[in-house]
């Protein structure tokens, strides 16, 4: 009987075993691995990460939670694992007066949303306009029969600007609240010019310039106009203090002419 010798133990195994070995370790980690995805995918996909409630918090003045997940949840796609958040996110921001939403899952079956509103602070653009600015100078749309305020102040100016707008107006209108006018319009118009207009129906023209130039021609303005009213006993119609060393201004029921002039003609001094 003829017996196998073992080979030395210093003996290299063939290439050819060595390649069929590695294939079969191969494809025992193929399989383990296909059956952890199968195991995964029926995990996920399981009725217990379904959805079952969605958790709505933070500010709701002008969105009834419960009218919010009526109308969200026939957009939401996915179950807790399987839930794209950003499109979440967007579904609950494409709903008016929602500024902000933080989407969380809440294991194992629920969404968290807090909700962040605009908080409108005037009218935007032409008069008759729809659209409103809000605390952090952003333009949206809404319904203005739904604004709390009733007395929002109107600004407009280019494109992009609205924030720049509002700064503006909370300088000047922390300026004229001394003298009890109230801006009922501010305009930043397409050549960089400041237009205002109060409550009074008056008017003033502020020029070009920085809101350090603005300011510094408005105190100056301010620091007279007491006197002048005072002293005519009319209020202000309109001024302009588009001037490097003054302003011109016109009271109401009080009219000035240049004797100069062949024509007649009024001008504001």
């Amino acid at each position: 009987m003829r017996r196998a010798l073992p080979l030395p133990a210093n003996t290299a195994m063939p290439a050819d075993i060595r390649f069929m070995n590695a294939v079969s370790t191969a494809f025992g980690w193929v399989f383990v691995l296909m059956l952890l995805a199968m195991a995964m995918f029926w995990l996920q996909h399981l009725p217990l990460f379904s959805f079952s409630a969605i958790a709505v918090q933070g500010d709701v003045a002008h969105n009834n939670a419960v009218t919010l997940r009526a109308n969200v949840a026939p957009h939401l796609a996915g179950n807790f694992f399987t839930v794209n958040l950003s499109q979440t996110r967007a579904v609950f921001e494409s709903v008016p007066w929602v500024r902000k939403a933080v989407v969380q899952r809440q294991f194992p079956d629920r969404l968290k949303v807090v909700l962040q509103e605009h908080q409108a602070v005037a009218y935007w653009g032409p008069e008759g306009d729809t659209r409103l600015v809000n605390s952090f100078g952003e333009v949206f749309e809404a319904n203005q029969a739904e604004v709390e305020s009733a007395d929002l102040p109107q600004l407009n100016g280019p494109v992009g600007q609205a924030l720049v707008v509002l700064q503006m107006y909370r300088l000047l209108s922390a300026q004229f609240d001394k003298l009890d006018m109230t801006i009922e319009r501010l305009e930043l118009t397409g050549q960089g010019s400041w237009r205002a207009r109060f409550e009074n129906g008056a008017t003033i023209e502020m020029g070009h310039g920085s809101a350090g130039d603005i300011e510094s021609r408005t105190q100056r303005f301010m620091a007279t106009l007491s006197q002048v009213s005072s002293r005519y006993g009319r209020d202000l119609e309109s001024a302009d203090l588009r001037y490097s060393n003054g302003y011109a201004l016109k009271l109401k029921g009080v009219t000035t002419f240049n004797p100069g002039d062949k024509d007649n003609k009024k001008v504001k001094r």
